[in-house]
């Protein structure tokens, strides 16, 4: 009997044991495959089995429908995988619900492929940490602290220096630009409005004369720009037309010259007046400059403080890649963070203008960025239309759009900018709700915390939940001086310990 089984069992084939109980099957036939879009098979939507998951870039969480690892990144999504066609993020997302928290992840993850992570502008700080332990630079700004020379050319003018030529005097004119939009920025700060063209013009010829007459491995300062003006040489002169008269000249300068006294005697000077405290280095492995001991009531001083962080650096990412060009240092890609995108915006009219033509002087270089803000009401409490149009082009632009808990009137507005469907809509609405009146314990999370959707054109948004490690817990915690040494509730009557 054993030796019958044994040979029944050897004799099955593809289709199982021929026999009552042997499970033999008969042919079948492959069923006909079809294809067609969502709206032509609307009625068997819910038996359709979508794309897989992106699997390419730093790995972010799982899919919430799906459990399913997704991964992704600005730089990987336009450089690899070809998602995109732009290496840019905009994040945004209600306070308290994870966006730091995700970038950091990124920046973890982008720089254990050799990119090099920039954050300019730290404000809690949400990122020193994480590049300190990166071995990375990390560059404190504010008030007896350190300070940023605008004037300074920094790691542009000394690889301008360093490649000559027609190369060279190439990148000495973007510096030149950069510098002057830096400056511009200063003054549309301290006027809360922006330069009039004249201006700008007066400005110009004002930089190339104290360029031409500073002494070489010298940077000039905001003080050595108001002698300037008020000398008036003749290649400046010759921009304000006032044809030899000096009441002409005066009159042409004078509001300028105002607006630099007020960057130099008001709350910026301290700050912009001296020489760079510390230069970024090119060759760090990832870069944060730290503006975390600006006061929250100081806006000028914080928006000023971020304008110059990234144009000093984005200025160097300029100059690493020229430097690469010529062939004198490896090339190097790099991940800037504009967090807090909503202060400077913000801070004076017109001053999108100038964010603007800092981030767009990137466009061909080796860069991704992520820019972060609360809302798109952001933009909306800009001054003028042309500014908020401006502003809400940094989201049409972006490559990925990444929404974390929103309000449903904040959804419905950012729909129609990047295409949302009301069941996208209906899902981040839902994570802006606060946690249940019932929760038992101090540590309760909201329920939107670590979850976000990431949207990439017209494509059906990505849910994901971001479980973070022990050690991101350690290196990022935006509650810390809440909880450090936090009051235990009491059992009894629901308190707090040590209340009255």
């Amino acid at each position: 009997m054993k030796q019958a089984r044994a040979a029944s069992k050897a004799a099955a084939g593809a289709r199982g044991w021929p026999g009552p109980g042997g499970g033999e099957v008969g042919h079948l036939d492959p069923p006909t495959m079809w294809r067609a879009t969502t709206v032509q098979a609307c009625g068997l939507w819910p038996f359709a089995a979508g794309s897989g998951s992106p699997m390419t870039g730093v790995p972010l969480g799982q899919h919430l429908d799906t459990g399913a690892t997704v991964c992704g990144d600005p730089i990987s999504w336009f450089t690899r995988a070809r998602y995109i066609s732009n290496p840019s993020l905009f994040m945004l997302g209600m306070p308290g619900l994870g966006k730091s928290t995700l970038v950091n992840r990124m920046l973890i993850g982008l720089s254990a492929t050799g990119v090099v992570p920039l954050v300019l502008g730290d404000l809690k700080p949400d990122y020193a940490d994480t590049v300190r332990a990166l071995g990375g630079q990390v560059i404190s700004i504010g008030r007896g602290v350190g300070g940023i020379n605008v004037l300074d050319p920094g790691a542009m003018g000394a690889a301008a220096a360093r490649i000559g030529g027609e190369a060279g005097r190439a990148l000495a004119a973007e510096t030149h630009g950069r510098v002057l939009n830096m400056v511009a920025a200063l003054i549309s700060v301290v006027r809360s409005r922006p330069m009039d063209d004249h201006e700008q013009s007066v400005l110009s010829a004002a930089l190339h004369h104290l360029r031409e007459r500073t002494p070489a491995g010298r940077a000039p300062l905001l003080p050595d720009l108001l002698a300037v003006l008020h000398e008036g040489p003749d290649r400046v002169r010759a921009v304000t037309l006032d044809r030899g008269d000096d009441t002409r000249y005066r009159e042409a300068v004078d509001p300028l010259h105002r607006s630099l006294l007020g960057i130099l005697d008001g709350p910026l000077g301290d700050t912009f007046a001296s020489e760079t405290s510390t230069r970024i280095d090119p060759s760090a492995p990832a870069v944060c400059i730290d503006i975390s001991r600006i006061g929250e009531a100081d806006t000028q001083l914080t928006a000023a403080a971020m304008l110059a962080a990234w144009s000093d650096g984005l200025g160097t990412v300029a100059a690493s890649h020229a430097l690469a060009d010529a062939g004198l240092i490896p090339r190097r890609w790099f991940f800037a963070v504009l967090d807090e995108l909503w202060r400077p915006l913000r801070a004076a009219s017109g001053i999108v203008d100038r964010i603007d033509a800092l981030t767009r002087l990137n466009r061909s270089l080796g860069l991704g960025d992520a820019k972060i803000t609360h809302t798109l009401k952001d933009a909306e409490a800009l001054g003028s239309e042309s500014d908020r149009a401006k502003a809400r082009g940094f989201v049409e632009r972006a490559g990925m759009v990444v929404c974390a808990g929103l309000p449903r009137t904040e959804m419905e507005e950012l729909g129609r900018v990047v295409g949302l469907s009301a069941r996208e809509i209906d899902l981040v609405s839902s994570w802006s709700s606060p946690p249940g009146w019932a929760v038992s314990g101090l540590q309760e999370e909201p329920p939107g915390r670590g979850r976000f959707l990431i949207k990439v054109g017209g494509r059906p948004g990505i849910p994901i939940k971001v479980a973070i490690t022990d050690t991101e817990r350690e290196l990022h915690d935006t509650n810390s001086r809440w909880l450090a040494g936090a009051p235990e509730p009491r059992a009894a009557m629901g308190g707090w310990e040590g209340a009255a």
